[in-house]
């Protein structure tokens, strides 16, 4: 493999010459600089990654934790952090945590081994973890996304769930349903419980009951959502709609709802939340609450490059809206008739 070394006998100059050309550290005149440019093409010069970060402390690279899940939310996020580390001449380097807490602080460590820049972080299990790994590092940025409470220091990128949870309990009252159920996520999950409280939130904000056949805890996955249904068929008559906390459950309750010949939106009403690219390909096409998945993902990016240029900015909370989005598996009710 050539070296500059090689270069500057080639061209006849001087290695720190071949530096200031290479590395555009100090003028060099046209000439000179052509000629070094041209030994370097002739000896299919490359430049050491490795040795340009040691010399830079960076490395040019970011470390990405996610939880692994059959949830193609957590993978359209990444896309928009992988897209942005690009277009900020980053690498990203990902880790699948697989759900599991010894692989989560294995992981870490393995990345701050490897001299990552940064952190990014989306695992539901640091949730109220404690990482010392993390005070041994203090100059390394850690942007933590879309979960509750750290207790280590990090910037926070988040989507307002308790707003969303609002914004979708409301549009099935504002479509003439007082019968609602919910579906919820873990609700040992900050954002699972901010959600199911934008719910009550809204239900409660127009004097509507609880009935506690109707809210039902779940996993936030396909199964869950589908047993989920079942339990709350069983359990008696069903609500005429339903707040299912996030598309994927609502996949399967649209599943299980028509293996029990309950038509959607005819007979039952369904509002998801998240708006994964596969939503408005079901059938029907599922309203739901919208995340902002590629901004979250861009901005978990931008709050690590913020961190390395100033590492003596305060840690930030970035909170993103969510937005309704109208398909096709809310109807609205006849409120005088109180039918659909």
């Amino acid at each position: 493999m050539a070296t500059m070394k090689d270069i500057a006998r080639l061209a006849q100059v001087s290695t720190s010459t071949v530096s200031h050309v290479i590395n555009k550290s100090r003028f060099v005149s046209e000439e000179i600089s052509q000629r070094v440019n041209q030994a370097a093409q002739e000896l299919n010069y490359r430049p050491s990654a490795l040795a340009r970060s040691l010399k830079m402390n960076r490395t040019k690279t970011i470390g990405m934790l996610v939880t692994t899940s059959t949830n193609p939310f957590f993978g359209e996020v990444v896309k928009g952090v992988e897209r942005s580390c690009y277009q900020q001449g980053y690498n990203l380097i990902l880790c699948n945590t697989e759900g599991d807490n010894l692989r989560m602080r294995e992981s870490i460590n393995t990345l701050l081994q490897k001299r990552v820049d940064g952190l990014i972080l989306m695992c539901s299990s640091l949730e109220g973890e404690r990482i010392d790994v993390f005070e041994q590092y203090p100059d390394i940025p850690v942007v933590v996304m879309d979960w509750g409470p750290m207790l280590f220091t990090s910037d926070k990128i988040q989507d307002n769930s308790l707003r969303g949870g609002y914004l979708a309990a409301k549009h099935l009252i504002d479509n003439g349903h007082t019968d609602i159920g919910c579906i919820t996520g873990p609700l040992v999950k900050h954002q699972a419980q901010m959600r199911y409280e934008g719910y009550k939130r809204a239900l409660n904000e127009v004097g509507l009951n609880f009935n506690s056949d109707w809210i039902i805890e779940s996993d936030f996955e396909c199964e869950g959502g589908y047993e989920a249904f079942n339990k709350m068929h069983q359990n008696g008559p069903l609500p005429s709609a339903i707040f299912v906390c996030n598309d994927m459950m609502a996949l399967g309750v649209i599943n299980a709802a028509n293996e029990k010949g309950v038509a959607i939106p005819q007979q039952l009403s369904i509002i998801g939340y998240d708006d994964i690219h596969i939503a408005k390909f079901m059938t029907p096409s599922l309203t739901t609450i919208h995340q902002p998945k590629y901004r979250l993902g861009k901005a978990a990016v931008e709050a690590v490059l913020k961190k390395l240029a100033d590492a003596q900015c305060e840690a930030q909370i970035v909170q993103l809206e969510p937005t309704l989005v109208e398909r096709s598996t809310v109807k609205r009710l006849n409120t005088e008739s109180g039918t659909i």
